[in-house]
């Protein structure tokens, strides 16, 4: 969780990230850039880099976070867990010189009681990435913790969502990342409607169901616009969703929230979080019941793109419908093979204004899809020796994976030919799965102990 901004339909024309503070076509603001889709307009990036070449500074870490980092003006936003003081940390550092503006103890401590003070073994609680309007910057944190600075660092309010509205119902660590538009602050929390592992001892009837719903709040003060309820169909495990909501500007203007998890696609209003469509589903009966949901949807050429789990396909939903959209008239196409080369489990694709990037992290490839009719243009294949769970980036005519270890592989974006790759994450790296950065004509690669500006 998007500058040449496309309007996310068949136009793709217009400007979605508007605000009135700071940012500019050059910024990457959200989790998935200026135009929520995994791109931005860049020149003369450098093709080759390692840990040393063409690297303008590298900044030392106080330990993991797999967030992704949001870059407005001259600062550079993100979470990260400071190892030594077992904290969560909001972070600022100068995007010219890597030198760290600011750092706050964000997080509350909530969740220490179990054990889990930071983060588990395989997820930290420093996961959700950061999103601003150009004003304000709003951490996000997995144990629940919401917090509002202005880009000065100073604290304007924190809040837990979890002591707001019950315990997290979640088996995995909780992060998906909050989204700042149209003045308000967005976060979709989809779970199970019972705690976790209830259902697996049999508790198929418990009057203690849980919600899931979307949460709009003033970014400024943190305190709640509305909390919609988004009812699903989905079991067990399938109505977890770790996806991050994705603005997007129909034909007629009319502004929606894209949102996908618990076996279905919807669309919101985001004055209010009423619910104006629904697609779905890729879990026929929802026989599937642990089909948790990480990629986030991804728009282009008139199509939603929606990642099912697991090595099921991906499927490409027609835009424009209302109420209850028919499962057949409203799929454009879904990818096809066997094996898919076409599937990801865990990474949201990027769309570069052409065309879809897909990579599969269950495949170790990553394909070129065209968005009319689902044909793959070209599949690359990646090393098998870590997993492939960043979400890719499309930038310069290129395409950056990076896998668990800091491996970055430059692929070129029209003929699938790796140009080239970089170890940049240390010998013993693993779990790293932010996403690279492309501002300011600069790469920002994220390991778990550095943070690296890629310059020419």
């Amino acid at each position: 969780m998007t500058a040449n901004v496309f309007s996310l339909c068949v136009s793709l024309c217009a400007p979605l990230f508007l605000v009135a503070g700071t940012a500019t076509a050059q910024d990457w603001p959200h989790w998935r850039g200026p135009n929520y889709n995994g791109s931005t307009t860049a020149e003369n990036l450098p093709l080759k880099f390692t840990r040393t070449k063409h690297v303008k500074w590298a900044t030392d870490l106080m330990g993991p976070g797999a967030s992704t980092p949001i870059v407005v003006g001259k600062r550079i936003f993100f979470t990260s867990v400071d190892t030594k003081r077992d904290r969560l940390v909001a972070l600022c550092v100068n995007r010219e010189n890597g030198k760290i503006m600011w750092k706050s103890d964000a997080g509350s401590g909530y969740g220490a009681a179990s054990g889990r003070r930071t983060g588990g073994r395989r997820a930290t609680f420093a996961s959700p990435s950061a999103t601003t309007d150009g004003e304000t910057v709003v951490f996000f944190f997995g144990n629940g913790d919401l917090v509002g600075y202005d880009v000065e660092g100073k604290k304007l309010w924190s809040r837990n969502i979890q002591k707001d509205y019950g315990n997290f119902a979640f088996n995995w660590t909780f992060a998906a990342s909050p989204t700042i538009w149209e003045g308000k602050l967005f976060l979709p929390v989809l779970q199970r409607d019972v705690p976790a592992g209830r259902r697996r001892r049999g508790a198929e009837a418990t009057p203690d169901k849980i919600d899931s719903f979307i949460l709009a709040a003033d970014p400024k003060t943190g305190k709640t616009i509305y909390k919609h309820v988004r009812p699903s169909p989905a079991k067990v495990e399938s109505l977890e969703s770790y996806t991050t909501t994705i603005p997007y500007i129909a034909k007629d203007g009319q502004k929606q929230l894209l949102l996908v998890g618990g076996d279905v696609l919807t669309g919101h209003d985001p004055a209010t979080g009423k619910e104006l469509w629904r697609w779905g589903t890729w879990n026929p009966n929802h026989r599937e019941k642990y089909w948790r949901l990480v990629p986030s949807v991804v728009v282009g050429g008139g199509v939603a793109v929606v990642c099912a789990p697991k090595r099921a396909p991906v499927f490409a939903v027609q835009l424009g419908g209302k109420g209850e959209i028919d499962q057949e008239e409203g799929l454009a196409w879904k990818s096809k093979g066997r094996p898919n080369p076409v599937s990801s489990d865990v990474p949201t694709p990027a769309f570069d204004g052409k065309h879809f990037f897909v990579l599969s992290d269950v495949q170790n490839a990553i394909s070129k899809v065209n968005p009319k009719d689902g044909e793959v243009a070209w599949t690359t294949k990646l090393s098998r020796d870590f997993k492939w769970r960043s979400s890719p980036t499309v930038a310069d005519g290129k395409v950056y994976c990076m896998n668990h270890n800091g491996e970055v592989v430059v692929v070129d974006a029209e003929s699938g030919k790796k140009l080239h790759h970089a170890f940049m994450g240390s010998e013993d790296d693993d779990q790293i799965r932010g996403s690279v950065v492309v501002a300011h004509n600069n790469l920002f690669i994220r390991t778990n102990d550095k943070l690296y500006c890629i310059g020419q």
